[in-house]
């Protein structure tokens, strides 16, 4: 989970947190604090690794975040279909933080490992022996021109920000036929699988409500396939067919017009028109819509772009860690897990799930003065929606290595994976995983 960029003032920054359980503190501007362990980031990895760190008798644990608010954000599909509440999946911070953790309620806003210290948006500068990168994913609006401008209107949607998933919905009912623009970009994005799980919503509900035959589906996704792992790919391919889905792949949205209705995309490197001809300019395609649901491209937060913490070979900052280890290549103080990390799979809660023991294990032992032991094999999960009532479960390791662990067939849709992810998956989140218990 990203910290959804929510800046703090500093009458908030100096607030004295007084709730039970998490340790008091107060901000002043140029306080410097110390951490024998800090975790930058309270979402899902960074709540998860500190409960995790609490069960285990970690004293000295403190957790950057300034969002008062979690979110539940793998709900956000259904909230977008109309089946899911979007209030049941926000929840205070203050409740997940644990017992004994000290939550630094500021946001990151530079990190010197060299020095051992994060400051932060509010003016403090903290310490730290150790350090847990767990900062989440920053969502890149604003690479696509005119989409901020026409967000929430003009048919422009994205399940991809909270106050954005109910217009989704809205959006959807008052579509009538015409065409209906699903987009996924080029980079990495959290759960990879979410861009295609509204539009086949979006085909069930038309065709519930007798309005396919008139109205045009089409994926404009800047990927070369449908789905990376070949065992997924085949389930996929007939969902498309079955709901006769346009598929245009090699193609990245580059700009929106709200008014006009239209959305601009340009081939990507990979396109065969490009690949022909490298040296040419780009071709542009623009295509009209009735109902547009963008994903935006994706990246680090900003301030982990411009540390050493980043991969220096990609622009995108993630923090270069061991993909086994999840120890820093560079720092070994340092850890990373989740969306902010390098790790070269897709980026989910289940992957996180995964990730959370083998860091903890490997930063225990690290503190020990012990090399890490532990080894995190790309384990994700994506649960597939592919109707209302319908789901199937794709597991998977690095290399898009097809692992199901579950004693059934999870390559077919069902309904008991439906009951799943509306019901199973929020339960096990808020009452087992974020508080170190799976």
């Amino acid at each position: 989970m990203p910290n959804l960029g929510v800046r703090v003032t500093e009458q908030e920054v100096s607030m004295v947190l007084r709730e039970k359980g998490t340790q008091e503190t107060k901000a002043t501007p140029k306080e410097r604090v110390h951490q024998r362990i800090l975790i930058v980031g309270g979402g899902t990895a960074g709540l998860t690794v500190a409960a995790q760190l609490r069960r285990r008798g970690v004293e000295g644990v403190g957790v950057l975040e300034p969002s008062e608010q979690h979110y539940y954000q793998p709900a956000w599909t259904l909230v977008g279909g109309g089946v899911y509440p979007a209030e049941a999946t926000v929840r205070p911070t203050k409740n997940y933080i644990p017992a004994g953790v000290s939550w630094l309620r500021d946001a990151a806003a530079e990190v010197d490992p060299d020095r051992q210290i994060v400051r932060t948006q509010g003016g403090r500068e903290i310490r730290y022996d150790f350090l847990v990168v767990a900062a989440g994913i920053q969502l890149d609006w604003h690479k696509v021109e005119g989409l901020e401008a026409t967000l929430g209107r003009n048919g422009v949607t994205s399940n991809y920000r909270y106050d954005l998933a109910p217009k989704t919905w809205t959006f959807l009912q008052g579509l009538k036929g015409g065409v209906a623009l699903f987009t996924a970009p080029g980079t990495p994005i959290k759960c990879g699988g979410a861009p295609q799980k509204i539009m086949y919503l979006a085909a069930d509900y038309l065709r519930r409500k007798g309005f396919a035959k008139d109205t045009q589906i089409i994926f404009g996704s800047a990927g070369t396939t449908i789905f990376g792992v070949p065992e997924v790919k085949a389930v996929l391919d007939r969902v498309v067919a079955r709901y006769g889905i346009r598929t245009e792949f090699h193609h990245e949205l580059v700009a929106v017009d709200g008014e006009k209705k239209e959305a601009t995309f340009e081939f990507t490197p990979n396109h065969p028109q490009v690949a022909a001809n490298p040296q040419a300019p780009r071709p542009r395609v623009t295509l009209p819509f009735d109902f547009l649901h963008v994903v935006p491209p994706q990246s680090a937060p900003d301030f982990l772009k411009q540390s050493p913490l980043a991969d220096p070979s990609n622009p995108l900052g993630w923090v270069q860690v061991d993909k086994h280890t999840l120890q820093h290549v560079r720092y070994p103080n340092v850890f990373s897990l989740g969306d902010a990390s390098s790790l070269p799979t897709s980026k989910t809660g289940a992957a996180i799930r995964k990730q959370a023991p083998v860091l903890v294990e490997n930063l225990l032992a690290v503190m020990k003065g012990k090399e890490p032991q532990k080894r995190y094999d790309g384990y994700t999960s994506c649960p597939l929606v592919t109707a209302y009532g319908k789901m199937f479960l794709a597991e998977f390791l690095y290399d898009n290595r097809w692992h199901p662990t579950l004693p059934i067939n999870t390559q077919k849709e069902r309904y008991d994976m439906w009951l799943l992810k509306k019901y199973g998956l929020p339960l096990m989140y808020w009452h087992l995983m974020l508080r170190g218990r799976a």
